[in-house]
């Protein structure tokens, strides 16, 4: 198995699959002028009012005219997003409010509404909260990438060119951030799915996920590199790669087959940050595969200096 020989094939597939993401991030930019995400209540600030009519329930546009009611210049409530949880409960996004003010409104829905209301869950964060929030999500990122690729140097100290080691791994691990980011811009778009700390927690999974993996390959890499000196570069990384290939699949399809279950078994409550984990290590393990090592190849071979050549040749 030849895995390295089609590795430019499989750096067009993965080109394939972030382009969408990016453009749907474009297209969530300029719908919420926000960012390129739909975000959440932790990263933007507001409150989330989630609870359960024991009587009929009442229509969003109903609900959206009794916040209007208790909007005021201090708690700017109006125009809430309503959306549906299961039959009898709903989910109201809206910005910040007090503890004081939900239970005004809570009171208000079961005079107006004639339904007895339980409080399902409410979350308020301030904007300013919501800010450091975001900064200090950014700041995770750059952190463990960062210790990645320190770490992954000392690992492999031992091999010429440690640092590209580390390099390539952060390479394949911005492939999984931009996909797990696109898959969520897609599915913020279409399905309103709003980024949260949850998704976040989910994103932090999958880079560990994706170097945990890059580096098992890495470190085959690392020992055949001891073992089979008089043997071309391209073929020994070939070869490590078909070695681990084995363990890696069906490491991660134990992992994504319970994802699996919970995606259909799991409840409403946790399902989006499932999801964003399947796809994350189901990223995670192709670019373990096919992206990271087969740049160290293309860094061996130099190869870009011979792109432009060809194109010119086939001219």
């Amino acid at each position: 198995m030849n895995i390295i020989k089609n590795r430019y094939l499989y750096f067009f597939i993965s080109l394939l699959v972030i382009i969408p993401g990016i453009v749907y991030m474009g297209l969530n930019w300029q719908q919420t002028k926000a960012g390129p995400l739909q975000l959440g209540i932790d990263f933007r600030g507001g409150s989330l009012l989630e609870v359960q009519f024991a009587g009929p329930r009442p229509t969003a546009e109903e609900i959206t005219a009794l916040y209007k009611d208790f909007s005021t210049e201090e708690e700017p409530i109006a125009d809430p997003q309503v959306q549906s949880l299961d039959l009898d409960s709903i989910s109201i996004r809206s910005k910040a409010m007090t503890d004081e003010t939900k239970g005004k409104i809570v009171s208000e829905m079961e005079t107006r509404f004639g339904s007895k209301v339980t409080v399902l869950d409410f979350t308020s964060v301030s904007a300013s909260v919501g800010g450091e929030v975001t900064r200090a999500a950014g700041l995770a990122i750059l952190f463990a990438a960062a210790a990645i690729l320190i770490y992954i140097w000392w690992a492999f100290r031992s091999v010429e060119h440690a640092y590209r080691y580390g390099t390539a791994a952060i390479i394949a691990m911005l492939h999984d951030v931009l996909v797990v980011l696109g898959a969520e811009a897609i599915l913020g778009y279409y399905l309103g799915w709003e980024a949260d700390a949850l998704f976040l927690t989910a994103l932090l999974t999958v880079i560990g996920f994706s170097v945990h993996d890059t580096i098992v390959v890495f470190d085959r890499v690392r020992e055949n590199s001891h073992i089979y000196r008089r043997v071309e570069y391209e073929k020994m990384v070939n070869h490590s790669i078909v070695q681990t290939l084995d363990r890696s699949i069906t490491t991660q399809l134990t992992v994504m087959f319970t994802l699996f279950a919970l995606v259909l078994f799991g409840g409403e409550s946790i399902r989006h940050f499932v999801v964003i984990l399947l796809v994350g290590i189901f990223s995670g393990t192709y670019s373990s595969i096919f992206n990271a090592a087969p740049i160290l190849v293309v860094w061996e071979n130099r190869e870009w200096n011979t792109w432009f050549k060809r194109k010119e040749a086939a001219l």
